[in-house]
């Protein structure tokens, strides 16, 4: 069914102003609290030895002459975890040396919010975006979470407000409202329900509504619409990393190898879901391609998850017409290790908020259950 209705600011606002009239705001970093020193980052034999095993995890990704500038670091990074008692999530998107060398739990966003609530270190660092942080400090009130570089936004979550939930309410009385996680925990405490791109399809159908408001993804919104009968009203956000595919440039690519399979994440176009021989989200791409083992293989996705499959599978051949989040590229070894050493960067939610914004995904995380 195709989406019934498509809604941004500028259509629930008289003259396009929102109520709230404010962007996203992130939060500052806490400072100095219980510094650490900072430990010798030099390439020695003894760091050589502790990191082989890492480096052999990255090596067909990470260049030799790379890799004593960042072994060091990784060392550091490891060792501190412990001290601090520490747990580190990655998402997909981040870089290999992240994501293989320093992750603790890695996966997409729906696999790093129901290992959250498993985590038994006191200190949670969320190497994603900030609403992947705010989700883990909503499962985690207790706990202290730090992200490493509290600009790392994103620009779904920064399309809709709180405010603009309320006004759709508003507009469409009794209507439930599915929000992806992709959005602030202020977004989030108006809401019914949350879904990540795995269980999309499966959250809008638990409500058992003839028609929902689904947010902010417009894309999204329109590939969940395909695979159901409920009527969707979408809102107008976009990730700036997936709208930029285009089908044109996907049929580039297979006139050149008609043998390369294609898969897709559903936050792209229409266009390009169409080129695809497959369609799911981040973990599900990569299972696809674990399961199939394809010669070559094209990720429409973020780049540097296409680096993390090629370092696991060496064999696969990746066909990478490539589009970096800038937002995922804020979080580096070099931050990460700040954040260790200073307990810098630690997400605070206002209580009113963060007791309504934790319902809509324990709901989700109990649908999953």
């Amino acid at each position: 069914m195709p989406v019934t209705a498509l809604y941004g600011p500028e259509d629930i606002a008289p003259g396009g102003l929102r109520p709230s009239g404010m962007p996203e705001r992130l939060p500052a970093s806490t400072g100095g609290a219980s510094l650490l020193p900072r430990p010798s980052l030099q390439w020695t034999p003894e760091v050589r030895r502790a990191t082989a095993h890492l480096y052999d995890r990255v090596s067909t990704v990470i260049p030799p002459v790379e890799w004593p500038t960042m072994a060091p670091v990784i060392a550091a990074i490891n060792e501190l975890k412990a001290s601090r008692d520490a747990v580190i999530l990655a998402h997909n998107y981040q870089t290999p040396e992240i994501f293989h060398c320093i992750a603790d739990i890695k996966g997409d966003s729906l696999q790093l919010a129901v290992e959250a609530t498993r985590v038994k270190a006191d200190i949670i660092i969320q190497c994603g975006v900030h609403f992947m942080a705010e989700t883990a400090k909503l499962l985690n009130p207790d706990k202290r979470v730090l992200i490493p570089d509290s600009r790392a936004g994103c620009s779904l979550a920064a399309s809709i407000t709180g405010a603009d939930v309320r006004l759709l309410r508003e507009r469409f009385p009794g209507v439930p409202v599915v929000a992806y996680v992709n959005t602030s925990a202020e977004v989030k405490a108006e809401v019914d329900i949350c879904c990540t791109s795995s269980n999309a399809v499966q959250v809008v159908e638990s409500l058992n509504a003839p028609e929902v408001i689904f947010l902010p993804d417009q894309y999204l919104a329109r590939y969940v619409a395909s695979k159901t009968n409920v009527k969707i009203i979408a809102w107008k956000g976009a990730c700036e990393v997936h709208e930029r595919f285009t089908g044109d440039e996907l049929r580039t690519f297979r006139e050149a190898d008609p043998s390369v399979q294609i898969i897709a994440h559903p936050e792209c176009p229409p266009d390009v879901l169409a080129e695809a021989d497959f369609t799911g989200s981040t973990a599900h791409m990569i299972d696809w391609v674990r399961k199939h083992h394809p010669r070559r293989v094209m990720l429409i996705t973020e780049c540097s998850m296409a680096d993390n499959v090629r370092a696991e599978l060496p064999d696969i051949e990746m066909v990478q017409p490539c589009n970096l989040c800038p937002h995922m590229k804020r979080i580096t070894l070099a931050n990460i290790l700040d954040c260790l050493l200073d307990l810098s960067g630690e997400i605070t939610i206002d209580p009113a908020i963060a007791a309504r914004a934790r319902q809509p995904i324990e709901r989700m995380i109990n649908l999953r259950n």
